[in-house]
């Protein structure tokens, strides 16, 4: 740390501040939560002092940035922010915890940080209008810690959803989820190659798979590299993973089914390798090439090259 400020303050608005200095300094990377340094800084600070990670740092009444925080509690603090700087780690990973539409979800190193842009399209009602008295089973494919599961089960009471993985390590860290959310009568798990083990037919499939592409792979920051790789990487053009997802979905579809499906910032290279599908995208705080829909009907005229 030679050269390098020490986390400190004795206030909760000082240790922010001092917080964000830090990290900006030491150039870590963002993108699993928060997207800028004085974000992560107040994620890390509060949690650290045990406060809700909501609390208001302004100057409102309610605020707590001129909180008292004893020497003890700055060292904590410290100690936090510099584990964060060593180990290049996202953040989650170190506080167990990670939010998505103001839900809470325990996260470790042995599944994905959840992030995915559909967990707002299942809160906004943006999916509603291809829904129906028809959709009653959900499939959440490449569930992950299981997020987007839990949250397709809170959005709409009356389905069955089953989060899919290949991975059993996630799916343990998405049972810990199902279970903290009471939905284990409700949300399903099943270990499954794609759509192998999980043949349907499903009325909505839900699905945010693996699709960076080789090259922006061999150029994440360390905190993304500190992700299973499994969930991250999609082959040479991303699409590995999406060719075999299109070429079979339609058959474990329902009659009026969709998918929902996110390609993060791989939109020319699906429209390269898809070019005469017909789908719609949607849109998102990100823009409208993160997240797109598709049709059984859509996919059933459809022959992946």
């Amino acid at each position: 740390m030679t050269g390098a400020s020490r986390v400190s303050g004795a206030t909760v608005g000082e240790l922010v501040a001092s917080g964000e200095r830090r990290l900006a300094e030491a150039g870590v990377a963002f993108g699993h939560g928060t997207a800028n340094a004085r974000d992560e800084a107040a994620w890390l600070a509060l949690w650290s002092l045990g406060l809700p990670l909501d609390s208001p740092l302004d100057d409102g009444p309610d605020s707590v940035a001129n909180q008292p925080v004893t020497p003890a509690r700055q060292a904590r603090a410290a100690m936090l922010f510099e584990k964060r700087i060593a180990t290049r780690k996202p953040a989650a990973y170190l506080t167990r915890e990670a939010w998505l539409q103001g839900v809470p979800f325990y996260v470790d190193e042995r599944a994905i940080v959840p992030r995915s842009f559909i967990a707002e399209l299942l809160a906004d009602g943006s999916i509603d209008p291809w829904l129906g008295e028809h959709t009653r089973q959900v499939l959440d494919l490449c569930t992950g810690n299981g997020s987007l599961a839990v949250l397709a089960a809170l959005a709409w009471p009356e389905v069955q959803v089953t989060g899919a993985d290949l991975s059993p390590d996630a799916l343990a860290v998405a049972r810990i989820n199902v279970d903290r959310h009471g939905l284990q009568e409700r949300v399903a798990l099943v270990i499954s190659d794609g759509l192998a083990q999980v043949p349907g037919p499903w009325d909505l499939i839900l699905c945010n798979p693996p699709y960076v592409n080789e090259r922006s792979m061999a150029a994440l920051p360390a905190e993304y590299r500190a992700e299973p790789r499994l969930a991250l990487a999609g082959g040479n053009d991303g699409m590995d993973f999406v060719r075999d997802l299109l070429a079979g979905a339609a058959a474990c579809m329902s009659e009026d089914a969709v998918l929902v499906l996110e390609i993060g910032n791989e939109r020319p290279h699906f429209e390269a390798a898809f070019p005469a599908l017909p789908v719609v995208w949607l849109d998102t705080s990100a823009g409208d090439d993160q997240v797109l829909l598709v049709t059984r009907r859509a996919l059933q005229d459809f022959s992946p090259s």
